[in-house]
């Protein structure tokens, strides 16, 4: 999958916390995430609060990334509730990336 694809099919899928997302379709689209916050917190007028843009850009986000990390979950086998270990510091992010970097369990049907 290419990075606009996978970015169209994030946005499109929004708020499918169901079906899977292959590890192309999720990476890419964290890299998008990751340069829309970073150019939205360059981007920020004086006029107002440092990093409020960027402020903003993760909120309008926050929704289709929880969705796509689901989705990619599932492709591995595993609950989208996981992801409440990034409340967890540190060690919370290293767990949830190492499962979101596994591979696609073949033949698997995820049905939560």
């Amino acid at each position: 999958m290419t990075f606009w694809e996978s970015v169209r099919t994030c946005f499109t899928k929004y708020s499918d916390f169901s079906g899977v997302a292959s590890r192309s379709e999720y990476w890419w689209f964290v890299l998008f995430l990751g340069l829309a916050g970073a150019a939205a917190a360059v981007a920020t007028p004086a006029s107002l609060p440092t990093g409020s843009l960027g402020t903003i850009v993760f909120l309008a986000t926050l929704l289709p990334f929880l969705a796509a990390g689901t989705r990619r979950l599932h492709d591995t086998g595993r609950s989208g509730w996981l992801q409440l270990f990034y409340l967890v510091p540190v060690a919370g992010y290293v767990v949830v990336i190492v499962f979101l970097m596994q591979e696609t369990k073949p033949g698997l049907v995820f049905r939560e």
